[in-house]
């Protein structure tokens, strides 16, 4: 691995920022610490940084220990989510600030200017200031500032935090495409889950200062191994108190009283629809049908229960009050330690998986 968390432990006071945290991260690669405020994320960032000192545990670079390595030593590139460029430098100005300290010299620098105004798309842009320029292009310009020392890590703190949604979108794939040009290894924090899955190699999602799980994204998506991760990822209806065996296909499983049920895991088709399991479908009707564009978020009533869904709309469309017939694919069922992944029995003939 060329970066190892051992065992790290942080507390600020009484409160316990980072617990017994240890992960690896292979060299190249772009890994997202994904959780909720205040579970940890941005202080294992700052910790690789040198910004912060683990009160135990060992981090390692490299192979190299740099428990007691300064913050310049560490060879680390930052992305602020607040850009943190020097208004009274040009872009150019602030692309050098780092090489100037490490006294390169003036052709290398101009060089290197050009190069990664190029390489973040921003040619000929290096004499303005930053207030002359858009939210998306100064974190563009950060982006070139933090690799123009050619640092041996890349650290960003929600990066995207501070950009419209529709430029952030735009930035992501730029990211990833950035990343993978120049193979510098990359840890980013992020809360967006959209975006943590659509530019990360690899997720570590955190929760109360402890690491829950790490995988691919699709591996985390599919297979949540915690009841955390089962109700985090995605956008679940939770149900309890054995619930779920309110639905046509499960049944209870001891232990494991509580469930998340995910809207893509759930389909919704009007009620005199030919469908192919009839054994797993059960009567419900729209509650609520909200036009998100593309499809209609609906949210279904059925056996006393409610449960959300995606309605893709060049299908008959449905409105609230409309019957219609629902098919739970799967869903997460959990316990205090562990989550399991149930698959319908019409689906199946082994009911349930464990992850």
């Amino acid at each position: 691995m060329y970066i190892e968390l051992k065992n790290i432990n942080k507390s600020f006071g009484n409160f316990k920022a980072s617990q017994d945290v240890s992960f690896g991260v292979e060299k190249g690669k772009l890994v997202a610490l994904l959780g909720p405020s205040g579970s940890g994320k941005t202080t294992i960032l700052r910790m690789l940084a040198g910004l912060e000192h683990q009160d135990g545990g060992d981090i390692y670079i490299d192979g190299k220990l740099v428990n007691d390595v300064s913050v310049q030593d560490r060879e680390i590139g930052f992305v602020f989510q607040s850009y943190a460029l020097f208004p009274y430098l040009t872009v150019a100005g602030n692309i050098a600030y780092g090489m100037k300290i490490k006294k390169k010299s003036r052709q290398e620098i101009e060089e290197k200017v050009k190069y990664l105004l190029n390489l973040v798309g921003l040619p000929g842009l290096e004499s303005r200031y930053p207030d002359q320029l858009s939210g998306g292009q100064r974190q563009r310009v950060a982006f070139a500032r933090a690799l123009a020392t050619e640092p041996q890590l890349l650290l960003l703190d929600e990066p995207f935090a501070a950009i419209d949604a529709k430029v952030r979108k735009e930035l992501r794939r730029w990211l990833k495409e950035l990343i993978e040009e120049v193979g510098v290894t990359s840890i980013f924090v992020t809360h967006d889950q959209d975006e943590a899955v659509e530019v990360a190699d690899e997720l570590i999602i955190t929760n109360e200062g402890r690491v829950e799980q790490i995988g691919t994204p699709f591996d985390i998506y599919r297979n949540p191994k915690t009841p955390f991760v089962a109700q985090f990822i995605g956008e679940s209806v939770i149900l309890r108190d054995y619930e779920y065996e309110k639905i046509r296909g499960y049944k209870k499983q001891e232990g494991a009283s509580s469930a998340a049920i995910r809207p893509e895991f759930v389909k919704v088709v009007p009620a005199d629809s030919d469908v192919e399991y009839p054994n797993g479908y059960m009567d419900g009707v729209v509650a609520h049908a909200d036009f998100r564009g593309s499809n209609l978020e609906l949210t279904v009533e059925v056996n006393g229960l409610e449960l959300k869904a995606e309605y893709v709309l060049d299908e008959k469309g449905l409105k609230k009050g409309d019957p219609v017939k629902v098919f739970v694919s799967r869903l997460y069922t959990f316990d205090e330690k562990n989550a399991y992944t149930v698959i319908n029995s019409s689906l199946q003939t082994g009911e349930i998986y464990y992850i």
